[in-house]
This record gives structure tokens, C-alpha cells and sequence, in this order.
């Protein structure tokens, strides 16, 4: 027993001179609660997305580049170990349940951006056994770094494809590291997070901020004056995988 416990102190000391190594943003960044409050802040009772596909077209590579540029998402340059917050995919792989024989090849292949939806009912939260996966108080579904232990869970309850898996320390592939958001290590996984830290200091969505003929639009979805839901008043638009139950929050005016 006597060994067991100074084992444990040894490990624990060890780690907590390790967190104590990093810098502060990067060991609070991940973290459920972490981000220190700005009167810049925007707010909201639960985050939504707006895609308006034949807007967004000519944008789609620079959202990518914008999003994996400031979340420091490596270029693994192997596709069986890619990591992507963002990804552009076809009609016809993307809207499963939302297809039929005699679909136009215009519409199949056309051009989405694909990300995490962000669910209401998220499997990925339900499965994960420590908590790495949450929903914060905005409706976000966050990643907790720190937390994961690898176990994929969440990769194998999520029905969009929306999370990657770091297979080896992602750093190296980095080609410019930003500073202001953590790096991730071996064995972690990671996804969009609706950029909750340029939310929290008052600025959009790196992919909305890319957009540049407002391809995109984000807000409120409980706020019935808010842009998204204007948006979803205005036009016809659908979702991934709906039948699923698990209420994503990416709508597409397609």
C-alpha cells in the first residue's frame, strides 16, 4: 500500500510540474470553462451555422485555410491520418438520406463544406468516459485536450466524420504555429470547435470572417431576431443525417 501511494505521489507531482511548464493559454484553452471573460465577448443561448452553398463556393478552400491555419491543424500529408476541423465533400456523400435515383449530377456533385454540426443531441458527448467531449452553456460541443485518453469513442458514435484522430505528435506537420491556440499531441482527438475562443473575445468564426460574400452566417438559433434564424425563414434548407436524431446545428441554403 506505502508503495502504491508514493508511486502515485511521484505521478501526480510529475504531472502537475509539467502543466506547470506550459504556457497558461495553452493549458487553459482546453479546458471546459477556461476562457477568461471579455465585455467584447459575443453570446449566445446556442450557436447555430448558416451555409449558403452557391455563396460560399468560391470560398471554400480559404475557410479551410483561415480555420486550420489559427487552430493549428497539421498537414499530415497522409490521407489515412489526415486531421481536418473543416473538409469539402460532395452532395452525394454528405446528404445520404437526402438523395434519390434521379438526382441531377449537377446537385450530386456539388461542392459543401463540411464541419462539426454541433448537435443538440450529441453521441460523441454521450460516449466519451471522461468528459473530454462536452457541450458548453452556448450549445458548442468542445473538446477538453487535456482529457482525452485516445479511446475513439466519440469518433466511432460520431455519424459525420467531423473528428480525426492524432496517430502520431502533429507539430512537426504544423507549418507556422499560431500561439494563441494549443497544439495537440499523440494519441488526441480534435475537431471544429465554432472558434469558441475568438468568440469569447468578441470576433466571428475564422470560416465566417473568410467568407467574403457572406457565404456564411452565424448566431443565435434561440434568438428569433438573430441572422440565422432570419435565414432559415427565408429559405429552404436542409441538414446531414437528421433522421439520426441528433438535431445538428449546420444548415445549408442549398
Amino acid at each position: 500500500m506505502d508503495i502504491s501511494r508514493r508511486k502515485f505521489l511521484k505521478v501526480g507531482g510529475a504531472s502537475i510540474l509539467a502543466l506547470g511548464a506550459l504556457p497558461l493559454r495553452n493549458v487553459l484553452a482546453g479546458t471546459p470553462g477556461s476562457y477568461k471573460p471579455d465585455s467584447k465577448a459575443k453570446k449566445a443561448k446556442n450557436w447555430a451555422m448558416v451555409i449558403d452553398v452557391n455563396k460560399l463556393e468560391d470560398d471554400l478552400e480559404a475557410c479551410i485555410a483561415a480555420c486550420h491555419k489559427i487552430h493549428n491543424v497539421p498537414d499530415i500529408g497522409n490521407p489515412k491520418e489526415e486531421i481536418k476541423w473543416a473538409w469539402i465533400d460532395t452532395y452525394e456523400h454528405l446528404f445520404l438520406d437526402n438523395k434519390h435515383d434521379y438526382l441531377d449530377e449537377e446537385m450530386k456533385n456539388k461542392k459543401f463544406l463540411a464541419l462539426c454540426n454541433h448537435c443538440e443531441n450529441a453521441a460523441c458527448v454521450r460516449v466519451c468516459p471522461t468528459k473530454a467531449t462536452f457541450k458548453n452553456a452556448e450549445g458548442i460541443v468542445m473538446m477538453d485536450f487535456h482529457r482525452c485518453i485516445g479511446c475513439r469513442y466519440c469518433i466511432a458514435a460520431c455519424p459525420y466524420g467531423a473528428r480525426s484522430f492524432n496517430f502520431r505528435d502533429p507539430r512537426p506537420y504544423i507549418e507556422e504555429i499560431n500561439p494563441e491556440f494549443p497544439t495537440r499531441m499523440k494519441g488526441v482527438v480534435e475537431k471544429c470547435n465554432f472558434c469558441a475562443e475568438r468568440l469569447a473575445v468578441g470576433l466571428q468564426p475564422a470560416c465566417v470572417e473568410a467568407s467574403k460574400n457572406g457565404g456564411i452566417i452565424f448566431g443565435d438559433l434561440d434568438d428569433p431576431n438573430s441572422e440565422v434564424r432570419k435565414a432559415l425563414a427565408a429559405h429552404h434548407t436542409i441538414q446531414r443525417k437528421t433522421n439520426l436524431g441528433t438535431q445538428p446545428k449546420v444548415f445549408y441554403i442549398v
